[in-house]
């Protein structure tokens, strides 16, 4: 596995080695002392998720505050997305500024966000299979978000805003101007 530097600090784009015969490929893609040597910290992941979706769903922006902040190590097993990080620690040098990086099931290149980063993706193929491992389990009361098309941001969604498909919920989700202490 390769461990790059993302312009968003904290963040790593992985890559894995890939070894391809006549029958198919094989690869490593997770291995807790390599993964944790890359990043140059010790994480311990706790929940794996994933989620199904058709193209033009944009999910996201969204994060876990205060106790509950998760890093997430995500990934595309089927189809293609566009992958968004935020930065919403306040002490950070990138904070405010966001990442977008392409993950697909061709490319099997991985992203590690840690705590303190809103989160979100859209999905540019015709379906996609997104999974992530969280290393602090998901708690209701400590969700939070921000809006898709907060200007600030400067998020190219890549597909057209009549084409994203965005739950009611995350229609309704602030600005990063507009959110208050997260405790990041």
């Amino acid at each position: 596995m390769t461990f790059t530097p993302a312009p968003l600090e904290g963040c790593f784009i992985i890559t894995p080695r890939i070894f391809n015969d006549d029958r198919g490929y094989f690869f490593e893609s997770y291995n807790e002392q390599k993964f944790n040597e890359g990043v140059g910290a010790k994480i311990k992941f706790v929940q794996d998720n994933q989620s199904f979706s058709t193209k033009g769903v944009l999910r996201g922006l969204h994060f876990q505050k205060g106790e509950y902040a998760q890093s997430k190590l995500v990934r595309v097993t089927r189809g293609e997305v566009l992958d968004v990080a935020v930065d919403l620690r306040k002490s950070s040098s990138t904070y405010g500024r966001s990442f977008s990086i392409l993950l697909s099931e061709e490319n099997n290149t991985q992203f590690f966000i840690p705590r303190g980063f809103a989160h979100g993706f859209i999905v540019l193929s015709d379906v996609a299979v997104f999974q992530y491992k969280c290393d602090n389990n998901y708690n209701k009361t400590s969700e939070g978000g921000l809006h898709h098309a907060d200007p600030e941001l400067q998020i190219d969604w890549v597909l057209p805003f009549n084409e994203l498909l965005v739950s009611d919920k995350d229609k309704e989700l602030p600005f990063l101007k507009d959110v208050s202490h997260l405790g990041f």
